[in-house]
């Protein structure tokens, strides 16, 4: 399966339809968050139905910028995998949207262990099934970065994501994690053997690919690349 992977669009909406041809090669759209405009909440929603316009199958999370109601929306649209667990083709999302606190300023900022605890959702089911196998087919989508990996590096000495993140990830080893919030931790790296991939901000015409295979009963990364519009 090839996914598109996206986030920071932050309402340039424009940039949406330069992409129609890739849109068209994606099984599926993974966006992680910020629709809206920094400090301008309100556009968000026209943000989210162009991008709803580009693909049947999206995977979405809230960013900081998007304000915690609009996650109603994209309910509506059935795009969210916040705080929640969803399968597709074999393969299972769950998601985690806002960002930790910072200046305060932003419309979604959380704390650590809140956006952490958008995934007990995956916990409660691999303790209720008693199959821990539901971590190799599943992709978290979270618009807070891990910390302490080129994805959340600001610069090379401040690292901004979160590590209840990273140490969530390390035991736990799920297949892939998309991230987004930090613009300049356009990147993938890994944790483990999980790849993380931060696409770097859509706004500027950052995206990338994602594409994985069935192989004997298990999901294998295949291909996994950044990429910008020239």
């Amino acid at each position: 399966m090839k996914f598109l992977v996206l986030s920071d669009l932050h309402a340039n909406n424009s940039v949406l339809d330069k992409m129609d041809s890739l849109f068209s090669e994606a099984d599926g759209v993974i966006f992680a968050g910020d629709f809206a405009e920094c400090f301008k909440p309100e556009t968000g929603k026209t943000a989210l139905e162009t991008l709803c316009t580009k693909h049947d199958s999206i995977f979405a999370v809230l960013g900081n910028c998007d304000e915690p109601e609009f996650i109603e929306e994209l309910e509506e649209q059935d795009i969210c995998v916040e705080r929640s667990l969803v399968f597709h083709e074999g393969l299972a999302f769950a998601g985690s949207g806002g960002g930790t606190y910072f200046t305060g300023k932003t419309a979604n900022e959380r704390q650590e262990n809140e956006i952490l605890s958008d995934f007990n959702i995956v916990e409660n089911s691999v303790k209720d099934t008693g199959d821990a196998s539901l971590w190799k087919s599943l992709i978290l989508v979270s618009h807070n970065p891990p910390k302490d990996t080129k994805c959340d590096a600001v610069n090379a000495e401040l690292h901004a994501g979160s590590q209840l993140f990273t140490d969530f990830i390390r035991e736990n080893q799920p297949l892939a994690v998309i991230c987004g919030h930090i613009h300049e931790g356009k990147a993938i790296d890994k944790i483990g053997g999980t790849l993380v991939i931060n696409p770097g901000p859509l706004q500027e015409g950052n995206y990338a690919w994602l594409e994985l295979e069935k192989v004997n009963d298990e999901w294998k990364v295949t291909r996994s690349e950044l990429c910008r519009l020239s």
